[in-house]
């Protein structure tokens, strides 16, 4: 009989009988912890304590309830922050049961009504504080003897772990702050103290889903919620927060896998709910369809995702539920089909049943595909401001941070490298509208990786590498790897470092590159790999890959990437003659760049377009386009294009002087001096040699030509020291932009 008394009422040193103790009720259980909760209570109802300690102490009162066990020192040092007094009470109440006997702590739970009895007490029975109380007596008068002694025994073991404590004297010791330091952290940053009751594990729940800086690292929280579910394996919203978990390390069989045991739960304790209100577990069911389906869709397994697509449909038109049918136009997007048209009829939907959230959502899902699609930036920019109004009118800080990051994308996009440097910053430094304690910043959303990875390919453009390790320092802390962001900052990490490479004349170092941009994302890698293969001279290869690139791209509609692959397969006609071959390439691009209004597409292929004229012999008219993308390279174009830009430029002054007069092509040539001059700074910036050993060739027959030997002798040197330095072959300057 013994035997089935313990398997009912779950004692918490054992392991088994949890889930008897669940379905038979017992939710709350007696430990070493709580006992030291009980002494506190009971110790603040019959002592004198001051009206500040006082105050003090009952706003500890409910997180020491709710949260997590502490160890007794953790327990102690918290108390005695704010009542010394007290806290040195309550270390020898646990004193004497603890070197005392078993009768000292069954004296103790007798005694413990005693002071809740009177109606004028505090902590009068159906207080939150007599009913935490009263749960325990109950728990505990139901212990049997063996659980009763093995209660016991836990409690001597809890308070001679931190039996070295020191608490002798009453004074307060407020004075040392280095051990507060570590407590005023969330509480359930502790270490793992045993089993958690039901409300301990709702408290902690709540805690980790409510404000992301208190969210626990993937690793931290994944042995938190273990334990919690060792002693709750049917508590539903536990498999949930494990599915959340597990998604952001990517791991699709551990979210799979909790996301069917949450299903499970949600079927077992739904007499528990309520089944049609919008928060019994109906509801909860919708959205675990739903979140199967997304799950699903972001791993392309397409058909397990339409099946679950499907009951999500089924149970929320059940339900009458419009908030879980408008997130459905979200998952067509996921599976690459054009959603425009159910993303109107979703916004219009939302604007209908006035859910601003969705109809927000909705109208910036627009923008992006209006963007895509060639849409003018003041359209966009205006459907972005109404979507402010909405986000500023209901509070709504997260979607004020992706409609600022999506700006900032958009800004990029179009060229305007200035404005795009702009909304990231105003995005950086707007102030949190989320409760965070200390003025945290929520820095840690999908918005905040955006905008920084924006900033730091912004400052790679300017040659600021010193400003990019920073940022991306920020970036790895704020997003380690292996969790759900962190591919953005790895990718712009090595496209930076591609980049740099190939600045600096260092394709053995770029290459490398490639495979792991392409293991993220395999477009960008294949472009990459052609620009490596093009610089090491291997055409063919290079020719093969962009087309097949091409192919794709025109597939997924990809236009930035069209327009970059012409200008690649350009450049290889320019390194077989082919001039004239190229300009159909650089034609068609170009109008792709203006009809779908990409700024700084266009000015490169504008360059392009210069440099076959200049080939071709027409350098006057060449000189005038040039002059036409010059002013946008200037104002947000990148060190390299400058340098670029300036350097044509020379070329072609220097090929018009050669057809004026004596007194016009001196001038057109010092013009050419001065013009290097700058495309030199621009590409020392960047330790660009190769383009340096360019321009020094240049600048000497500059030089030589306007009879300044002096002039000409340093630069032929300075050429002269870099060729030697880079120990290859410099590539013929009339074939190369």
């Amino acid at each position: 009989m013994a035997s089935v008394h313990e398997s009912l009422y779950f004692n918490p040193m054992m392991t088994n009988g949890v889930v008897h103790a669940n379905v038979f009720g017992i939710k709350d259980w007696v430990t070493p912890y709580k006992i030291s909760v009980l002494a506190l209570l009971y110790e603040m109802t019959t002592s004198k304590i001051s009206l500040p300690e006082r105050r003090r102490l009952n706003k500890l009162i409910l997180p020491l309830q709710q949260g997590p066990d502490l160890t007794l020192g953790q327990f102690l040092k918290t108390v005695e922050d704010c009542c010394p007094q007290t806290a040195y009470a309550v270390k020898l109440r646990l004193h004497e049961m603890a070197d005392g006997e078993l009768k000292d702590m069954e004296f103790f739970f007798s005694t413990l009504p005693t002071p809740f009895t009177a109606f004028d007490s505090e902590a009068y029975k159906t207080s939150v504080v007599g009913l935490f109380m009263r749960h325990m007596l109950l728990a505990y008068n139901k212990l049997s003897f063996s659980q009763v002694y093995k209660l016991y025994k836990s409690l001597q073991q809890y308070y001679h772990n931190d039996s070295d404590m020191d608490l002798t004297s009453t004074e307060d010791t407020v004075g040392d702050r280095t051990d507060k330091e570590e407590l005023d952290t969330p509480l359930h940053e502790s270490e793992l103290r045993g089993p958690l009751s039901q409300k301990q594990a709702e408290y902690f729940l709540a805690r980790q889903v409510s404000v992301q800086i208190y969210t626990l690292k993937p690793a931290a929280l994944q042995d938190e919620l273990n334990n919690m579910l060792k002693f709750n394996p049917d508590f539903a919203e536990a498999h949930y927060l494990n599915y959340l978990n597990s998604m952001r390390v990517q791991d699709i069989f551990i979210s799979t896998h909790s996301l069917l045991h949450y299903f499970d739960r949600l079927i077992l304790s739904g007499s528990e709910g309520k089944s049609n209100g919008d928060e019994g577990y109906g509801r909860s069911l919708r959205y675990a369809a739903l979140n199967l389906a997304s799950l699903h869709c972001r791993f392309g397994h397409y058909q397990q995702a339409d099946l679950a697509l499907q009951e999500a449909i089924r149970i929320a038109q059940e339900s009458n539920d419009h908030v879980c049918l408008h997130w459905l136009y979200t998952l067509e997007q996921m599976k690459g089909s054009d959603s425009s048209v159910l993303t109107e009829d979703s916004v219009k939907m939302a604007a209908h049943f006035c859910l601003p959230y969705l109809a927000s959502l909705g109208i910036q899902s627009l923008v992006q595909q209006g963007a895509i699609q060639g849409k003018t930036a003041h359209e966009l920019m205006d459907a972005l401001k109404d979507t402010d109004i909405l986000h500023w009118k209901h509070s709504l800080s997260e979607l004020i941070e992706i409609s600022l990051a999506q700006t900032t994308s958009i800004w990029r996009m179009y060229g305007k490298s200035t404005m795009a440097l702009q909304q990231a910053q105003l995005l950086l430094n707007m102030s949190s509208l989320e409760p965070v304690n200390f003025g945290v910043q929520q820095n840690n959303t999908e918005a905040f990786a955006v905008a920084l990875c924006h900033l730091a390919e912004l400052h790679a453009e300017q040659g600021l590498y010193g400003a990019v390790a920073e940022i991306l320092l920020h970036l790895k802390e704020q997003f380690p790897p292996h969790t759900q962001h962190a591919k953005l900052w790895m990718l712009c990490d090595l496209k930076i470092q591609f980049e740099r490479h190939m600045n600096e004349g260092k394709y053995h170092l770029a290459e490398p590159q490639v495979t792991a941009i392409a293991a993220l994302n395999k477009t960008e890698g294949l472009y990459r790999k052609a620009q490596v293969l093009k610089a090491l001279n291997r055409s063919t290869e290079a020719y093969s890959i962009l087309q097949r690139l091409q192919v794709h791209c025109e597939k997924t509609k990809c236009t930035e990437m069209i327009i970059r692959v012409m200008l690649s397969t350009a450049e290889l006609h320019w390194e077989s003659c082919g001039f004239s071959t190229a300009l159909p390439f650089l034609l068609q691009a170009l109008a792709l760049a203006r009809q779908h209004h990409l700024q700084a597409l266009a000015s490169e292929t504008v360059l392009h377009l210069a440099f076959t004229q200049l080939m071709l012999g027409v350098p006057e008219q060449a000189l005038t386009v040039l002059h036409e993308a010059m002013e946008p390279i200037l104002a947000h174009g990148a060190v390299m294009d400058k340098g670029r830009a300036l350097l044509l430029t020379a070329r072609c002054q220097m090929a018009v002087a050669g057809s004026r007069p004596n007194g016009q092509g001196q001038a057109a040539l010092g013009s050419a001096v001065q013009t290097l001059d700058e495309a030199a700074s621009y590409f020392s910036m960047l330790n660009c040699k190769e383009r340096l050993r360019d321009v020094y060739y240049l600048q000497a027959q500059l030089y030589r030509s306007l009879r300044q030997t002096s002039q000409c002798n340093k630069c032929a040197m300075l050429f002269r020291l870099l060729d030697q330095e880079l120990q290859s072959p410099a590539a013929p300057i009339s074939m190369r932009l």
